[in-house]
């Protein structure tokens, strides 16, 4: 009799361990299931279909839809519909790159507007729509002359660009279109206005 008891006692603490085994391996197989699913989860978010430089409004024929994995990540970018009309990039939103939520203002919150330079140089053939530059103005002190040069704007950014060429082909000055943030827009207009020479150079340091 004790011998049988004790055999159903093994026997039913086997059946236990063989229980717990598949229960266990049951988890894992939905642990690796959930990981796989989630991985394949995209999300639809927006894109740049072109460079939209900051201060520009970002209309809907700037963006494209696209379908991409991003996880937990995917509330930080906006999915079609998301935006406010009338809304301005806050940065510079490279062509091709997701469009984050944070980089697209109300224009009640735009601190940067454009303004137009002719530049006395030639500009840095580096410099295109997009790049941050500085802007140097050197003073008119008379006719053909004109003080040492100094940093009129430290962070701007190009939007447009126009070169003019001179007899022989080579770049003599530019009509460049950039965005100003509004405290540097009157010594602009004034640089402009007094017809100093203006200068504008790819920018080298973190910004303002």
């Amino acid at each position: 009799m004790a011998v049988r008891t004790s055999l159903r006692s093994r026997i039913r603490r086997a059946d236990a361990r063989v229980i717990i085994g598949v229960v266990l391996v049951l988890v894992s197989i939905a642990g690796v299931w959930s990981v796989v699913s989630a991985a394949r989860q995209t999300s639809t978010v927006l894109s740049a279909a072109r460079t939209i430089v900051v201060g520009e409004p970002v209309d809907a024929a700037d963006l494209r839809v696209v379908e991409v994995v991003l996880g937990p990540a995917g509330d930080l970018y906006a999915a079609p519909g998301t935006l406010e009309p009338g809304g301005v990039a806050s940065r510079t939103i490279p062509a091709g790159e997701l469009v984050p939520r944070a980089a697209v203002a109300s224009p009640a919150e735009a601190d940067a507007t454009t303004v137009v330079v002719q530049t006395t140089n030639a500009v840095p053939g580096s410099v295109t729509a997009g790049t941050r530059v500085e802007v140097w103005s050197a003073p008119r002190r008379e006719r053909d002359v004109f003080a040492d040069p100094r940093i009129l704007v430290p962070d701007a950014t190009v939007r447009a660009l126009q070169s003019s060429e001179g007899l022989v082909g080579q770049q003599r000055s530019a009509a460049v279109e950039l965005v100003v943030p509004r405290d540097d827009v009157a010594a602009v207009l004034a640089a402009i206005g007094s017809g100093d020479a203006i200068s504008v150079i790819p920018a080298t340091g973190g910004g303002r």
